[in-house]
């Protein structure tokens, strides 16, 4: 799978932008309410635990494991929220995926309210309206999937229907 990841000879110009290839989409399930810590020495810490989902793409399908991680979201001063997030996918062929990573979640303080509402129905129309953004990584032991450790991947993310929608591209 890695090798059409990469660029040849003939297409290799060092000075243009990477490209992006869709990977998948991940229909993540919350438990709510969140667990709101409160203010600390960061920031207001809100705690998201995943309760399941579903993912698919032209590259992987299956369902996001349940209670296999959370969402570890740290809203500093300026608003912005800083996202560590951790669970497992398992692929429909059994392969189980440990995602990370890091991202930003933001809004301006009008659209916040909006932002947040997981709860709300899907709409994509409306993600314009915050910033949602992340650079996962993955890991595996399994090798039909072992090209997942050795790329770079971010997110496109959105609210509703019970949780985040993230939509994962490789970079390329």
């Amino acid at each position: 799978m890695l090798d059409h990841l990469k660029s040849n000879e003939a297409d290799w110009d060092a000075d243009s932008p990477p490209g992006l290839e869709f990977l998948f989409e991940a229909r993540v399930k919350l438990h709510l309410p969140a667990m709101d810590v409160g203010p600390t020495p960061d920031g207001k810490r809100v705690i998201f635990l995943v309760k399941g989902g579903t993912f698919e793409g032209p590259h992987l399908r299956g369902r996001v494991v349940p209670d296999s991680g959370a969402d570890w979201i740290r809203i500093r001063p300026d608003g912005t929220g800083v996202l560590d997030v951790r669970f497992c996918l398992e692929t429909h062929d059994n392969a189980l995926l440990y995602l990370h990573w890091q991202g930003r979640f933001w809004s301006a303080p009008e659209d916040a309210e909006y932002a947040f509402d997981v709860e709300k129905p899907d709409d994509p129309a409306g993600a314009w309206r915050y910033y949602f953004r992340a650079a996962p990584q993955f890991e595996t032991s399994d090798p039909r999937y072992a090209w997942l450790n050795s790329i770079i991947a971010v997110t496109k993310s959105r609210t509703g229907d019970g949780g985040p929608i993230h939509r994962f591209f490789a970079v390329t």
